[in-house]
């Protein structure tokens, strides 16, 4: 296939071009990568070693933390070495493939953000079936379904970018390559492609966060009737996932559901997907969850784990 553009790099305008504040920025997000590594890897170890990984909560939560660690290794790396660098550079390829990359995990972790919910809808509201309709099979494929539904929506968000025609200029105001931020460099008309892109990206977005309010609604509707302890419970379990779905989505949604346009305060929002999400999430599905508070004791503080040998 024949190249349609003639840009080979692009320069990355990244958060801020004061020195102090690319120090500051390089020590504090420096410290969110080592942390996103810590605590996920700690939620996997700690599921995959214990009883938890038989309970579908705990088997997506296992791969969620999985997908946020893949997540912001696409994106965080590289901005932390750019607040290092005088002049930051990435080349069309690697763009491209970041772009690429970003989109696939980040599709699979809205799609296992949504496979949680239905999770949590069956277990409050049809606990009569719950083992049934939550086996390890259907478990199984589910996360089959997120990681192919990630996968098609990179896959049509690729074809839409990367035909255009580069011509320059080549700098991209913001920390990483993005849809709307790499359209603007774009030498030809881009209202169609736009409008593609809010289908693909802002629907996809949209949808999956109305569903997951709608099985919230129908949870809250269905724990009324509980006696209070049990209704304590359920809505301790819920409003773990429930943080972590707003935190996600809402800038999510402010970026990508708009027609494609870009403001300064993107790269703010942007980092709360890319960087504040993936490192709150073992925080917040641990700290008001005793089944994990458990089960990190049980891993962590036994001598057989250090040994080698699994805790059952």
């Amino acid at each position: 296939m024949e190249n349609t553009h003639n840009i080979t790099e692009f320069i990355l305008l990244g958060l801020s071009q004061n020195k102090k504040i690319k120090n500051l920025c390089f020590l504090l997000f420096l410290f969110c990568y080592i942390a996103i590594w810590m605590g996920n890897t700690l939620i996997m170890i700690s599921i995959t070693h214990s009883q938890l990984m038989d309970q579908p909560m705990y088997f997506f939560l296992n791969y969620l933390a999985l997908s946020d660690l893949c997540y912001t290794s696409t994106v965080t790396p590289k901005l932390i070495t750019d607040l290092l660098a005088e002049r930051n550079k990435i080349s069309y390829n690697n763009c491209m493939t970041q772009l690429f990359t970003m989109h696939i995990f980040g599709g699979i972790e809205i799609l296992i953000l949504t496979a949680m919910a239905y999770d949590r809808y069956v277990a409050i509201c049809k606990p009569l079936h719950y083992t049934s309709l939550m086996s390890r099979q259907r478990c199984n494929a589910l996360v089959t379904a997120c990681c192919a539904g990630g996968l098609l929506h990179s896959l049509v968000q690729g074809l839409l970018i990367f035909n255009l025609p580069f011509c320059g200029p080549n700098k991209i105001d913001h920390y990483f390559c993005d849809v709307y931020p790499l359209l603007k460099l774009v030498c030809t008309d881009t209202h169609t492609v736009g409008i593609l892109v809010v289908a693909n990206s802002g629907m996809m977005g949209l949808v999956t966060f109305v569903v997951l309010m709608l099985s919230y609604f129908l949870i809250l509707c269905t724990i009324r009737a509980y006696p209070t302890e049990s209704r304590s419970k359920a809505l301790s379990t819920c409003s773990s996932h429930l943080t972590v779905v707003v935190l996600f989505f809402v800038p999510v949604l402010f970026i990508y559901i708009r027609p494609t346009t870009t403001f300064p305060v993107d790269k703010v929002f942007a980092l709360f997907y890319t960087i504040i999400t993936p490192m709150f999430n073992p925080l917040i599905y641990t700290l008001r969850n005793m089944e994990m508070k458990k089960a990190l004791r049980k891993i962590w503080c036994q001598k057989p784990f250090l040994t080698g040998k699994h805790v059952i």
